[in-house]
């Protein structure tokens, strides 16, 4: 878990290293933080009313402990052994078995469940899976990752001004290379892209170990991610796009090239981290 913490910053580095050179090529330091300052608004609302957009774009409901007493219970228990307040419990309408975390804090977080995963995994396993998120919350992944979506953001953005830049006055500046800006212009957003990917799958793997720690139980997500990997496939999605990343497991299934491009890491790989560990420790 050190490692991945790490390789959070190392790549949350990356990324600004990567923002502060393509600013100063381009647009200087007054284009860099014009970028920065409108990627950075579009994020902040995203990430300040996160939990109602998640839970309004999958048509998630509030339940309460008499309608769901056991899920309750378990999501107080895993709460209390993590330190962090209980979230609030939702239930999204969709038969696809998943579930996923969101709230710009553990003071205001929430954890919603799918119809599906209350129907394919039995207790230990749905403990697995609420420790999993709780752990998301505790590390406020919600928040990191919004800051790297930002600093993505705002290299993308600029990388669209040097594309306009290069249509309208490519021929007319003898300093740069046209063919070295037109390089620039499709790489840079994929650079980006991919390295916050990178943060994305390293949190995934953080909160996989936090929360087995948290139940002393990590064979539990193990079992629970070999279903919910099955089970994704079995059955269609009515996730939106946008929030695959959110998600424990990525609903939407794909070959080599979506696994490269995927918010999160192959479930085989996860399975295996989390043998491991169970391994180490009993």
């Amino acid at each position: 878990m050190v490692w991945n913490t790490l390789k959070t910053f190392i790549l949350l580095g990356a990324l600004s290293v990567l923002l502060i050179y393509v600013g100063k090529y381009f647009g200087g330091s007054y284009g860099m933080t014009i970028a920065l300052i409108f990627a950075a608004i579009m994020n902040l609302a995203g990430w300040f009313f996160s939990d109602k957009i998640a839970t309004m774009s999958v048509g998630a409901r509030e339940v309460s402990r008499d309608e769901y007493p056991e899920l309750h219970y378990l999501v107080e228990e895993v709460s209390s052994s993590a330190g962090i307040p209980k979230p609030k419990v939702y239930i999204a309408p969709i038969p696809q078995p998943n579930a996923f975390a969101t709230g710009r804090g553990p003071k205001n977080a929430a954890v919603v469940f799918t119809e599906g995963i209350l129907r394919l995994l039995d207790k230990r396993e749905l403990k697995g899976v609420i420790a999993h998120e709780i752990a998301h919350i505790k590390h406020r992944d919600i928040l990191i990752m919004s800051i790297a979506a930002t600093i993505a953001a705002a290299i993308i953005y600029l990388a669209d001004m040097m594309r306009w830049g290069l249509i309208f006055f490519g021929g007319r500046d003898r300093d740069r290379n046209p063919l070295a800006l037109l390089a620039m212009i499709i790489l840079l957003p994929i650079a980006a892209m991919l390295i916050k990917l990178a943060i994305s799958r390293s949190r995934e793997y953080m909160a996989d170990e936090a929360g087995a720690r948290f139940i002393n139980d990590p064979l539990a997500l193990a079992s629970a991610l070999e279903k919910l990997a099955y089970g994704v496939q079995r059955v269609e999605t009515e996730v939106p796009q946008y929030m695959s990343h959110m998600f424990i497991v990525n609903p939407f299934s794909g070959g080599f090239l979506a696994e490269l491009f995927s918010t999160h890491p192959p479930i085989h790989k996860r399975i295996e981290r989390l043998r491991r560990l169970a391994e180490d420790m009993f």
